[in-house]
């Protein structure tokens, strides 16, 4: 019962604090609509059940303890995220759609931006691994830790759905049309402070 308390809590913190996901989901949602953002929830999802692959195979306790092979996992994390928040300022317009959501973000572009977002971040497979080290212990069975994984993946996507849900209440999306220069401005703003606080970072403590 602790090792699931540890998982579930820690699970819960992770997703609810704000970084480069909950961006991506929000922009998504507002941008591309309830479909949008959903998906791009479930190619988090998807990210975390890799992330756990990796803990589960022993790698992520590689990575952490190299630091050649976590540097080079950070500069392509920082690259993917400065290329999606320049993408998001070079894109950032006043027009507005003629009625529903932007057009332009299909559901698969979304998975695919919610998956490479998350799977790109070595911060996130650092995650994963702490939570199994700390969740875990050598008596834990194989079925358990993959339980432990499908909890983990399955919490974020249920936190980031209901984060799509907000974003897309009549109220909510009317504000972001009205201001939706500068909010996809300040969006893609996020993402590239994202990715150069990550290309800073000194090592798999940081």
């Amino acid at each position: 019962m602790l090792e699931w308390m540890t998982v579930i809590s820690l699970t819960v913190m992770a997703a609810v604090v704000p970084g480069p996901d909950f961006v991506v989901v929000t922009r998504n949602a507002l941008a591309g609509g309830r479909a949008a953002g959903i998906m791009t929830a479930a190619g988090i999802a998807l990210a975390l059940v890799l992330h756990v692959s990796y803990a589960l195979a022993g790698i992520a306790l590689i990575v952490s303890q190299s630091i050649f092979l976590f540097t080079v996992l950070k500069l392509l994390g920082a690259a993917y995220l400065l290329f999606l928040g320049v993408t998001m300022w070079r894109g950032a317009s006043r027009d507005l759609p003629d009625a529903g959501p932007v057009q332009g973000m299909s559901p698969w572009k979304a998975l695919r931006w919610g998956f490479f977002t998350n799977a790109t971040n070595p911060k996130a497979t650092l995650f994963v691994m702490a939570v199994f080290l700390q969740a875990t212990s050598p008596e834990t069975v194989l079925a358990t830790k993959i339980a432990y994984g499908a909890v983990m993946a399955g919490g974020v996507f249920a936190w980031f759905v209901l984060v799509s849900l907000f974003f897309n209440l009549a109220p909510v999306r009317s504000g972001f049309l009205r201001a939706k220069l500068w909010i996809e401005r300040v969006f893609g703003g996020l993402l590239s402070a994202f990715g150069f606080g990550l290309a800073l970072s000194v090592g798999p403590g940081r």
